[in-house]
């Protein structure tokens, strides 16, 4: 399954590094892209191992906000 999750606060290369190994840390996502201009965290991953909201919460974990 591949969704986008919208993310607010990034604003350097170190931002978007910590959101990407945030994400790709967690079992099932098999990849991220993270795009710094746009604020999307673009993820592939197995529904059946990993929710979109533990990859939410991940990303809310390294201090960026996820919008809605």
């Amino acid at each position: 399954m591949q969704e986008t999750i919208k993310v607010q606060g990034m604003t350097c290369q170190h931002c978007e590094k910590s959101v990407h190994d945030a994400v790709a840390a967690l079992e099932g996502v098999e990849k991220v892209q993270v795009d710094l201009a746009t604020g999307n965290v673009d993820v592939t991953f197995d529904e059946t191992v990993v929710t979109l909201e533990k990859m939410k919460e991940a990303i809310d974990s390294q201090g960026y906000d996820v919008v809605e």
